[in-house]
């Protein structure tokens, strides 16, 4: 069996680098259009009659900021947070870069072919990996990028897309940039984010960073608070990959 505190200090020697995935966390962060604003109120603070520091935080969901989806957000009776195994913590990750195509149009959707078009330049996404969408859409100051009738529109996953992922290749999560799964132009009424959560797997949104990490050959941990009976909270997201 692998040394375990061995491969703790080869995953923190010069031969590997840690990327943080994570948005920070405060009213300013990236969230879904149809939630409301992040409040922090310092409730103590160091002085001669305290000797500590506390903040309240009010979260208007638990789906805020890069956050993670339980199976149950969308799907009565599926898995909430504590539910989930520890082993679903930690997977391969596989980074697909669409990103000039979402540049070129903010409603695409990723497909099938790009996939496909993926694993001819790669190989065959591994059973059990981690699928992150990257779209470059967190560098954006407007992520919702609404029109002139104050409708958002950046890109998204066709539902097919996820459904030959879980079927063809049985991945054990999706991950992207965007607030949502599906492209809000699409149409889909959340069907991409419905069928991923309803096959019992979690999934990431509002990510960041991808760009530095490679489309092969890294790990992500996607950690979270046990929430009871929680649909959704700010998750911690982070990869690690060979320096070189």
């Amino acid at each position: 069996m692998t040394n375990l505190w061995e491969l703790v200090k080869e995953l923190k020697s010069e031969d590997c680098r840690w990327i943080d995935l994570t948005h920070e966390l405060s009213p300013q962060t990236p969230h879904w259009y149809g939630f409301g604003e992040l409040e922090t109120e310092r409730i103590f603070d160091f002085g001669p009659d305290c000797i500590f520091r506390a903040d309240k935080y009010v979260i208007p969901a638990g789906q805020f900021g890069t956050h993670v989806d339980a199976p149950g957000h969308f799907n009565q009776g599926c898995r909430s947070l504590e539910q989930i195994k520890l082993t679903e913590m930690l997977y391969p990750l596989v980074v697909v870069d669409k990103s000039r195509s979402c540049a070129e149009n903010a409603d695409y959707e990723l497909t099938v072919d790009d996939l496909k078009e993926w694993e001819a330049a790669h190989g065959t996404i591994p059973e059990g990996a981690f699928v992150a969408f990257r779209s470059d859409w967190s560098k954006r100051a407007d992520m919702n990028n609404y029109d002139e009738n104050k409708a958002p529109h950046y890109p998204g996953w066709k539902p097919d897309a996820i459904r030959w992922l879980v079927e063809e290749r049985n991945i054990g999560a999706v991950g992207h940039e965007t607030g949502d799964t599906d492209a809000p132009a699409a149409g889909t009424n959340f069907a991409g984010e419905t069928y991923i959560l309803k096959t019992d797997r979690i999934q990431v949104e509002l990510m960041t960073n991808l760009d530095s990490v490679p489309p092969t050959g890294a790990i992500i941990f996607v950690t979270f608070p046990k929430v009871k009976d929680g649909m959704g909270f700010p998750a911690r997201v982070f990869a690690i990959c060979p320096a070189n």
